[in-house]
C-alpha cells in the first residue's frame, strides 16, 4: 500500500515537464512490484524460480529506458523521415507472424529471430503513431469530411487487417489510435458517429473470422451456458470482491494461487484489487489519469503539429488499453486479451511503452517556457 501512495505522490510532484522521466520510473517500479507479487507463485511452480517473470520484465524495462533515452534526444524531424519506412517494416513483421509465427496458449502472435522472441503487433503501435502523426501533420486542413477521414484511414487499414488475423484485440487498439489521432485534427464531430458504426460493422466481421471469438461473446452474454469459457472472468471477479476497501495486503492474494489463470497477464488488475483493495485500485487508475493529464498538457503546448500528434498517439494508446483492460476484468465487455500498461507481463509491450514515453519526453524537452504565457 505504501508503494501505491508513494507512486501517486511522486506523480503529483512531477509538475515540471523535465521530471517526467522520474514519473515513468516510479510507475514502472510499482508495476514490477505488483508483477512479482502476482507471478511469484506460478514462477516457483512452473519454472522453480519465483523471480522468473520479474527478471524477464525488469530486463525488458531496462532496455525500454535505454530506448526512451535514445528516442528523447533524436530530433523529431528524423522521426518524420523514418515514419513510412518504420510503418512498412512493422507491417512486414506482422505479416511474417501469419506465415512463420510462434504460438503460445493457442495464439500465434510472436516472431522468433534467433534467441529473440518479440510481438510485432506491439511494435506496430508505435509505428502507427509516428506514421499517422507525419501524415496528418502534412494534410491537417484536408481532413474535413467523412470522405477525407476514410481516405486517411485507408493508409492504416492494411496494418489493422494483418494484425486482426491473429490478434483482433490489438488490431482494435491500433485502429482506435488512428481514429483518435484523426479526431484531434478534424474539425468535424458527427462524421465520427458514422465512422464508429462502420468500425462496429468491421468488428463484427472480424469476430466471424474466428469461431472462438463468437464463443467468447456468447459466454459473456450467457455465462451460465459456458462455465469453462467464463472461469477466468469469474475467478477475477471473486478476487475483486474479496479485496474489500483496503485489500488483504501486498502478497496475500489467494486467487493468484492458481485460481485466476495467467494472473500476471490480462487479469493482473483483479489481483491488485484483491491485495490493495478498492483504495489501491483507485490509486492505480489515478496514476494513469494523472499521467494522461500531463501528456495532454505537453500535447497542448507542443512546438508543432507533428510533435503534438505524437503525444496524442501515445495518450490514445495508453488510454485505450487501460479502459478496455479494466472493462474486461470487471466483465463490462467480453474477454479480449488486452493487457494493463506498465503492470501486465509482456516484454515487448513494456519495452515499447517506455520507448513511447521517450517520444513524449522529446516533445516536452522542446517546449519553450514563457512567463507571459503560462503552460496550459
Amino acid at each position: 500500500m505504501a508503494g501505491v501512495i508513494m507512486a501517486v505522490l511522486g506523480l503529483l510532484a512531477a509538475e515540471d515537464l523535465k521530471y517526467k522521466a522520474v514519473t515513468v520510473w516510479k510507475l514502472v517500479l510499482f508495476g514490477l512490484v505488483m508483477l512479482y507479487s502476482v507471478s511469484a507463485y506460478e514462477g516457483q511452480d512452473v519454472f522453480n524460480d519465483p523471480f522468473h517473470y520479474l527478471k524477464r520484465q525488469a530486463g525488458c524495462a531496462f532496455l525500454g529506458f535505454i530506448g526512451m533515452f535514445i528516442v528523447s534526444v533524436i530530433p523529431c524531424e528524423w522521426w518524420k523521415k523514418l515514419s513510412f519506412p518504420s510503418y512498412v517494416l512493422s507491417f512486414l513483421m506482422c505479416a511474417a507472424v501469419i506465415v512463420v509465427g510462434k504460438g503460445s496458449n493457442g495464439s500465434t502472435r510472436w516472431l522468433k529471430i534467433g534467441p529473440i522472441q518479440l510481438q510485432p503487433s506491439e511494435i506496430a503501435k508505435i509505428a502507427v503513431i509516428i506514421f499517422m502523426a507525419a501524415l496528418l501533420s502534412r494534410i491537417p486542413k484536408q481532413v474535413k469530411d467523412l470522405k477525407s477521414i476514410i481516405k486517411v484511414l485507408l493508409f492504416v487499414l492494411p496494418m489493422v487487417g494483418v494484425i486482426a488475423v491473429s490478434n483482433l484485440s490489438t488490431a482494435i487498439i491500433v485502429g482506435g489510435i488512428a481514429v483518435l489521432m484523426i479526431f484531434v485534427v478534424s474539425p468535424k464531430t458527427k462524421e465520427f458517429f458514422v465512422l464508429g458504426a462502420g468500425l462496429v460493422a468491421l468488428g463484427a466481421i472480424g469476430v466471424k473470422m474466428g469461431g472462438y471469438r463468437v464463443t467468447r461473446i456468447a459466454a459473456w452474454l450467457h455465462p451460465e451456458d459456458y462455465p469453462d469459457e467464463v472461469y477466468q472472468t469469474l475467478q477475477g471477479m471473486y478476487a475483486i470482491g474479496s479485496g474489500g476497501l483496503f485489500g488483504k495486503g501486498l502478497g496475500a492474494s489467494v486467487q493468484k494461487l492458481g485460481y485466476v489463470p495467467e494472473a500476471q497477464n490480462d487479469f493482473i488488475f483483479t489481483i491488485i484489487c484483491e491485495e490493495l483493495g478498492l483504495f489501491g485500485a483507485v490509486c492505480v487508475i489515478l496514476l494513469f489519469v494523472l499521467l494522461l493529464w500531463r501528456c495532454m498538457v505537453i500535447a497542448n503546448n507542443a512546438p508543432d503539429l507533428f510533435s503534438s500528434l505524437l503525444v496524442v498517439g501515445v495518450m490514445s494508446h495508453i488510454a485505450l488499453q487501460v479502459v478496455l483492460n479494466i472493462m474486461v476484468v470487471t466483465n463490462w465487455m467480453p474477454n479480449t486479451g488486452i493487457i494493463l500498461p506498465f503492470f501486465s507481463y509482456g516484454g515487448t509491450s513494456i519495452l515499447i511503452l517506455i520507448t513511447e514515453m521517450g517520444l513524449v519526453l522529446n516533445v516536452s524537452r522542446r517546449i519553450k517556457f514563457d512567463s507571459n504565457h503560462p503552460i496550459e
